[in-house]
């Protein structure tokens, strides 16, 4: 028995129709793999510097950008505007960041770090590489430089992802195949 057969549960009742084959459908591996490590970190950003993994990730684009308006985060890491807000809320409550006013848009705020989110920051960034090197200790380092430029490639190629999405669904609209469009929600910035 492979280690592969023993994870799977056994099914009681045959499949009633088709089913994605999760060994192969790509998709389910970053999710697997994402909502793991952000469950494995965030347990200990939690119990160690009482921060979630949200946080940590406002926490990274302040440390390479300075200065960062919620719009900001959301087009670069894809957080929902309202989890920004209300993390940049949090963090501003526990000192880790102050905010100011743009020069040129009083209607936007700019975060940065005070003295204590940076060290926090600094603190919590040597445990992230940490992780990341025991994640990536399975892999030859010319395989780390594969994975890192598909992975990169795979992200520019999202817009076409969705703009695709987008036509496959109208089509199966016209023919009659999926319901109509329910109220149409705000669109989301990328």
């Amino acid at each position: 028995m492979t280690a592969r057969q023993r994870e799977r549960p056994t099914r009681t009742d045959a499949p009633q129709g088709p089913a994605v084959d999760l060994d192969r459908y790509t998709p389910a591996y970053f999710t697997f793999i994402a909502n793991k490590l952000a469950r494995g970190a965030s347990k200990h950003y939690l119990e160690t510097y009482g921060v979630g993994i949200e946080t940590w990730r406002i926490m990274v684009m302040l440390a390479i950008e300075g200065k960062v308006t919620a719009q900001r985060v959301c087009q670069l890491i894809g957080m929902d505007k309202a989890s920004v807000s209300r993390t940049f809320k949090s963090m501003h409550a526990q000192g880790l960041i102050s905010f100011s006013s743009d020069d040129h848009d009083g209607r936007l705020r700019h975060a940065a770090f005070t003295p204590r989110g940076r060290e926090m920051h600094d603190n919590i960034m040597k445990f992230a590489l940490n992780r990341e090197q025991a994640f990536l200790s399975v892999l030859a380092p010319d395989e780390v430089d594969v994975l890192i430029d598909l992975l990169r490639r795979l992200h520019e190629n999202l817009p076409m992802v969705d703009a695709t999405s987008d036509a496959f669904m109208e089509t199966q609209r016209a023919r009659g195949l999926v319901p109509p469009r329910g109220p149409r929600r705000r669109k989301v910035s990328t």
